[in-house]
């Protein structure tokens, strides 16, 4: 076979590090390790969604639900999201126009960036943030600008992380072509409040910048409702919205998510998506359209009854205060998410072999999670893999917990950290 090593890859692969989840689902897995890193329940999903699925594959006669369906988006299914998203954002919604269906939120943040960048086009990243924006920004030629929020002294919440809205005008130029908000955040759980989106619209406004909005965790909220930024005054008509129906109904392996936008804005993620995909898996999405349309009857008539608007946000509640104690008990400094399912915590208080750092070393948390895996069999994320480089230092005595598991997973994950307190000498 004549040798092909002389060929280079396309420059947007070279250098490019492996994402953060290879790495360490891989030593998860390897170390059996109770799983509180990677972002997925493990809980049973909702039985009516379930009910839903079994339904569609119990009806082979119904051709429409089995074979390619419209490129852009299942109609049942664009129709249904038309409904609801249009009552949250209070504007009439095209479905045919205004949506489009995609192979989960990631692709929909693919078609965003490819749409709308050009080469040296200037996109403004919130840090921490999610670990595939950056890439993504550079694979189709933007420079990605990031701006990180402070943590304050002693942070107790995820409202304790702060955006300044000085700074991040200081970091608009000629160049800026959009801001990337990502409310409900992950990995912190801040929600943010209306004045900082008000502030963040503002800016878009004033600059005539486009808005990626990733608002997945929308229905992971208790105590009060997520503001999206497509409700605001003057924001519908420069925001990109996208959404996912594996967080929504907790079926991350469904892999089916959205962009909303009006048809100007979501035109270029079309254009991408016909010569990509052309379409996805139908029977999914009928299944999520029936799954949708109970939901927004449901809303309609009891909310108390929703899993959106109740069931989810009750569990995910517990929860997150049960791992919270657990860490608090453990000598961990949890800082208290007012959404989504994760947790941040602070694990200066613990002594260790992960202190001992060599020149090239990886971040302490990279150092920490790592040892944790290994030998105390207890999986979690480093969250300076969420930052660029120059704020990495600054940032690096946290990790990332998700919180939302079985009870079964919580148990054995409480042994472990109260077996940890008692070695460090730091049980409560």
């Amino acid at each position: 076979m004549a040798s092909v090593s002389n060929i280079k890859s396309a420059e947007i692969t070279q250098n490019v590090k492996p994402s953060v989840w290879v790495e360490f689902t891989q030593l998860a897995v390897e170390h059996k390790a109770v799983n509180l890193g990677q972002g997925f329940p493990d809980t049973p999903m909702p039985k009516f969604v379930a009910d839903c699925m079994k339904h569609v594959a119990e009806h082979p006669e119904m051709v429409g639900w089995h074979q390619y369906t419209r490129g852009f988006g299942h109609a049942r299914l664009v129709n249904v999201l038309a409904k609801l998203y249009g009552d949250v954002y209070g504007v009439k919604i095209d479905p045919m126009n205004e949506i489009l269906v995609t192979v989960g939120a990631y692709m929909a943040l693919y078609y965003a960036f490819n749409g709308w960048i050009n080469k040296g086009d200037q996109v403004i990243i919130i840090e921490p943030a999610y670990d595939c924006y950056l890439p993504q920004v550079i694979a189709c030629g933007g420079v990605p600008v990031p701006i990180t929020m402070k943590l304050k002294k002693n942070a107790t919440t995820s409202a304790d992380y702060i955006l300044d809205l000085n700074e991040l005008e200081s970091k608009i130029n000629e160049k800026t072509k959009m801001i990337v908000v990502n409310n409900p955040h992950n990995p912190t759980g801040k929600l943010y409040t209306r004045q900082e989106l008000e502030g963040i619209a503002d800016l878009a406004k004033k600059y005539n910048l486009l808005v990626i909005a990733d608002e997945v965790y929308e229905y992971h909220v208790w105590d009060t409702e997520t503001i999206r930024m497509a409700s605001l005054p003057g924001m519908w008509e420069r925001t990109i919205s996208v959404g996912s129906a594996g967080k929504v109904f907790s079926v991350t392996g469904w892999k089916t998510g959205w962009a909303l936008a009006p048809a100007h804005l979501l035109g270029p993620l079309k254009t991408v998506h016909q010569n990509c995909i052309f379409t996805l898996n139908t029977p999914t999405q009928e299944s999520l359209a029936q799954a949708f349309e109970k939901e927004v009857e449901i809303i309609a008539k009891d909310i108390s009854q929703s899993y959106l608007r109740k069931g989810l946000s009750s569990e995910l509640k517990a929860k997150r205060d049960r791992l919270a104690s657990m860490l608090n008990k453990a000598g961990f400094k949890p800082i208290i998410p007012d959404s989504g399912y994760f947790m941040m915590a602070d694990f200066s208080n613990f002594k260790g072999p992960f202190l001992e750092e060599k020149p090239g070393d990886d971040p302490l948390d990279f150092r920490f999670v790592r040892w944790l895996c290994k030998e105390k069999k207890l999986a979690t994320i480093p969250p300076t893999a969420f930052y660029s480089e120059q704020f990495k230092k600054d940032n690096e005595n946290l990790i990332r917990l998700c919180y939302f598991k079985k009870d079964e997973t919580l148990d054995a994950a409480e042994k472990i950290l109260d077996e940890f307190a008692k070695e460090q000498g730091l049980a409560k």
